[in-house]
């Protein structure tokens, strides 16, 4: 698999708010970590259908979130990928986020099986 291109595919998706799209990527047994959360890993979801409705959240909370100035980057011997971005949007109650951040993705048989965010923190 060319998992730079497949990087690069994902970020359009996510882009396009295109759950059905994104969610093709994944695998049955997926996992996310999303930087906030109680645990010192943040949030975890377990399973596509969970994966699925925590990335929902997050456009139902930023409609307009756009992944903007992608990097991508490749460790094809270990089937990981960093995709490197800033955030932008705007809250539905019209507070405006720009925040720079990466996600850390693990592969398996061409699917991704763990995506980890991380981003900055703006105070």
């Amino acid at each position: 698999m060319d998992i730079r291109s497949t990087l690069m595919e994902l970020c359009e998706a996510f882009n396009a708010h295109d759950l059905d799209r994104i969610m093709a990527f994944f695998s049955d047994d997926c996992v996310l970590e999303m930087p906030r959360g109680s645990k010192p890993w943040g949030s975890r979801f377990e399973g596509k259908r969970n994966v699925r409705e925590a990335l929902a959240t997050r456009f139902e909370g930023l409609p307009d979130v756009h992944y903007g100035n992608g990097e991508h980057f490749v460790d094809s011997t270990a089937d990981t990928g960093i995709s490197k971005w800033t955030l932008t949007g705007t809250t539905r109650d019209g507070t405006r986020k720009e925040v720079q951040g990466c996600d850390f993705y693990t592969f398996r048989d061409g699917k991704v099986i763990r995506k980890d965010s991380y981003w900055k923190i703006v105070e």
